[in-house]
C-alpha cells in the first residue's frame, strides 16, 4: 500500500519485478495517482479513496488482510511487505520460491529484519543501489511476518492468533531470509516522506498514527544518531547473532493476541556481503 513515496515504490517494484514478474505485483493506491502505473507498469493497481484518514492504521490492516485472503484463492503464498521493504534471500539458500516449497504448509513466514542506512561516504544511487547501499543494523522491529500460505491476520508486525491457539502457533524464521527495511537508505526521499507523514498525523482525525508519524524527523534523527555510535562486527557474526536471539523464542502476547519476533535491538551494526548485488 502506498502513498506517494516514489523513490521507495520504485526500488520495491523493479525488485519484485526481477525476482516473481510484474503481473504478479499487487500495489494498494491510497488515492488516485496515476504516478504509481507510471512506476509500476505490468503491476496491478487498485486504487481506493483517501478522503478518510481516521483509525487509519486499522482499516488499512483489515483491507489488506482481506485482500490477501483473497489472493489465495490464485496463489499458493501471498507476500506482503511495506512499499519501503524488500525481501531477500542468500543465494546459498535457494530463491524465494524453493524457500516456499521447503516451507510446506506452514501457514506464515518470518523474515530477519535489517535497517540498510545511507552513509556521508556513500556514491550516489544512481551508481547502483545494492553497491552503493552497504552499511545495515540488524532489527526484531522489522523482522516481520512477510509472506502466508493461508488465511491469516497480520498485524502488529506479527499475526493474530485466537488466545487459545496462541501457544502452539508455528513461529518460522528460515534461515538466509532477510527483510530490508529501506526507509533510511536515500536521505534525501525520507525527508519528504518525513514531511508528509507529519502532516497526515496532525489532521486531527482519530484514531492515526502516533508519534513516530508525529515527530518523524526527530525519530529519523535519534535513529541515524544511535546507528553511527554503533561498532561494527563483521556480517557472519552479526548474523549469527541477530538469527539466534530472533528466530526461537517469539512474543506471544495474550494481550495483543499476537505472535511475532521480540522487537530487539542489537548494540552493532554491520556491512552486506557481495551477494546482495545479485538483486541488482
Amino acid at each position: 500500500m502506498v502513498y506517494k513515496d516514489y523513490w521507495a515504490l520504485g526500488a520495491w517494484y523493479r525488485h519484485y519485478a526481477r525476482l516473481l514478474g510484474a503481473d504478479a505485483l499487487y500495489i494498494v493506491a491510497h488515492g488516485a495517482d496515476p504516478e504509481v502505473q507510471r512506476i509500476c507498469p505490468g503491476a496491478s493497481v487498485w486504487t481506493i479513496p483517501r478522503d478518510d484518514l481516521s483509525h487509519f492504521d486499522r482499516r488499512r490492516s483489515e483491507l489488506l488482510n482481506g485482500f490477501q485472503a483473497g489472493l489465495l484463492a490464485s496463489y499458493d503464498w501471498v507476500i506482503r511487505t511495506d512499499v519501503d521493504e524488500v525481501i531477500c534471500t542468500d543465494p546459498r539458500v535457494g530463491t524465494l520460491q524453493q524457500i516456499f516449497a521447503a516451507a510446506g504448509r506452514v501457514p506464515v513466514l518470518t523474515a530477519l529484519g535489517l535497517d540498510l542506512v545511507e552513509q556521508a561516504e556513500d556514491r550516489p544511487l544512481r551508481d547502483g543501489f545494492w553497491r552503493t547501499r552497504k552499511n545495515v543494523s540488524f532489527t526484531g522491529h522489522y523482522s516481520k511476518a512477510f509472506a502466508h500460505s493461508k488465511p491469516v491476520n497480520l498485524t502488529l508486525h506479527g499475526t493474530k492468533v485466537r488466545l487459545q491457539k496462541l501457544a502452539g502457533f508455528p513461529f518460522v524464521m528460515p534461515e538466509g531470509v532477510y527483510l530490508v527495511h529501506l526507509k533510511y537508505a536515500n536521505l534525501t526521499a525520507l525527508e519528504q516522506v518525513n514531511a508528509d507523514r507529519i502532516a497526515i498525523s496532525t489532521t486531527g482525525q482519530k484514531g492515526l498514527p502516533g508519534a513516530g508519524w508525529r515527530e518523524a524527523d526527530a525519530d529519523a534523527a535519534r535513529f541515524l544518531e544511535s546507528f553511527r555510535a554503533k561498532p561494527v562486527l563483521p556480517w557472519h557474526k552479526a548474523r549469527a547473532k541477530a538469527f539466534r536471539a530472533l528466530s526461537n523464542d517469539p512474543m506471544r502476547s495474550e494481550r495483543l493476541g499476537v505472535v511475532k519476533a521480540r522487537a530487539l535491538k542489537f548494540p552493532f551494526r554491520t556491512v552486506l556481503p557481495d551477494w546482495f548485488e545479485t538483486f541488482e
